[in-house]
């Protein structure tokens, strides 16, 4: 067994990897220089995570300890291997104010975009679990969630102002290079990427071209990895 492990969750092809808080977490590893094995998890799967104490990911398996929570996880990484480079240069409450408008702002703006081809990219038990649990959060299905995305997307690129702005000092959020705070924002992208052809950014934004940054880093960490295949039709 490998000295660390990411329980990371998968669709049903097992190398894609679709949590927004498990790419932070990988990215946050490599920022550290951590190897780490990421290994596939499914919404099912709970009992797998018992040793936890909860049924969630991303959890990490470091020796003797286990840390839930991907900005718990980050801390941790932070506070123990303090030879590389900081996550938080800027501080942590600056990385948690982020993280927090990734959460509650930039993922639940993306996710009526592309909650359908979630779906799509599940298979069995997992499919079900995800139509009945996000039918219930959403009061709809989620063909309906997802139907009308394209009149959608000026009210989400208006929600990515602060973003924006803050592109405009600097190539990264952390500044010359990037951090926690970046890691929080691109793993949303990515998570959205990982799953649907849908690309809800406008090629004029500097938006974008941040995204292409991030992807660049560590050896390609994230264009490289593996994509569902095709993507849900929006309902009429």
């Amino acid at each position: 067994m490998a000295a660390r492990v990411l329980y990371d969750l998968c669709a049903a092809d097992p190398a894609v990897r679709l949590s927004p808080y498990c790419w932070r977490v990988k990215l946050a590893l490599a920022h550290k220089g951590v190897a780490c094995e990421a290994r596939p998890w499914r919404f099912t799967e709970r009992e797998a995570l018992g040793f936890s104490g909860q049924g969630r990911v991303p959890v990490l398996v470091d020796g003797e300890r286990v840390v839930t929570d991907s900005f718990a996880i980050a801390r941790y990484l932070d506070e123990t291997y303090r030879d590389a480079p900081t996550l938080f240069p800027g501080g942590v409450a600056a990385a948690r104010f982020v993280a927090a408008w990734a959460d509650g702002v930039l993922n639940a703006g993306l996710a009526r975009m592309v909650v359908a081809d979630i779906w799509a990219a599940l298979d069995g038990e997992d499919a079900a679990y995800f139509r009945e649990s996000r039918e219930a959060r959403f009061g709809a299905r989620l063909e309906d969630v997802q139907a009308g995305r394209e009149e959608r997307l000026g009210a989400f690129r208006a929600s990515l102002a602060p973003l924006r702005t803050a592109l405009g000092e600097a190539p990264f959020l952390a500044g010359e290079r990037p951090a926690y705070a970046d890691y929080a924002i691109a793993g949303s992208f990515q998570w959205a990427h990982a799953i649907s052809a849908f690309d809800p950014l406008a090629d004029d934004d500097p938006v974008p071209a941040w995204r292409e940054r991030m992807r660049g880093l560590y050896d390609g960490l994230m264009a490289t990895a593996p994509r569902a295949v095709g993507s849900a039709a929006d309902a009429g």
